[in-house]
Formats: C-alpha cells, structure tokens, sequence
C-alpha cells in the first residue's frame, strides 16, 4: 500500500532528496570537488527520501524526531565535507 500523506515525512524526505539532487549535481558545477564515492551516497540518500516519503505515515512522533536528527546530521556532515574539499583545492592552487 501507498500512502503519501503531505506531513513532516515528506517534508522530510523532500529535503533530502533536494540535498541529495544537488549534491550529485555538484558533479557538474565543480568535478574538482566530487569525488567517485559521492554517487554511491546520492543513490543512498535517494532510495532513503524516497522510503521516508512512502512509508513515513507509519512513525510516531519520537521516531519522526530521530529521522530528523539524523538527517541534520548527514547534512551537516556532508556540508562541512564539500567546503573542507573546497578548501584543500584552493590550498592546493594557492601553493602552485
């Protein structure tokens, strides 16, 4: 059974998919910054946006808040790992 109810899942689960789209098109804007790796973890963060969107209807509220926690969390990473590349690529350049 499908069923998408328009709730903090798929809010959820649309930003994720947002990220994890604009993360692959990193690829394109700066390939110095992607890495080959990065289209594993895109197709992960897809397929999970994708269940969240689905099947978030089933989570009651505290599991809800630990999706979002741990979404903050993968983002943030994933944030502080394109500007660190970012970083080493023009620390790098400034050296050359």
């Amino acid at each position: 059974m499908v069923n998408i109810i328009f709730g903090s899942n798929f809010l959820l689960g649309g930003l994720m998919l947002l990220s994890m789209i604009l993360f692959y098109l990193l690829r394109f804007v700066k390939p110095s910054i992607a890495r080959d790796e990065d289209i594993f973890f895109t197709a992960m963060g897809v397929l999970y946006g994708c269940i969240i969107i689905i099947h978030g209807w089933r989570l009651d509220p505290i599991l809800i808040f630990s999706q979002v926690l741990l979404v903050g969390t993968v983002l943030a990473c994933g944030w502080e790992n394109i500007r660190l590349g970012g970083f080493i690529i023009y620390q790098s350049e400034q050296k050359n």
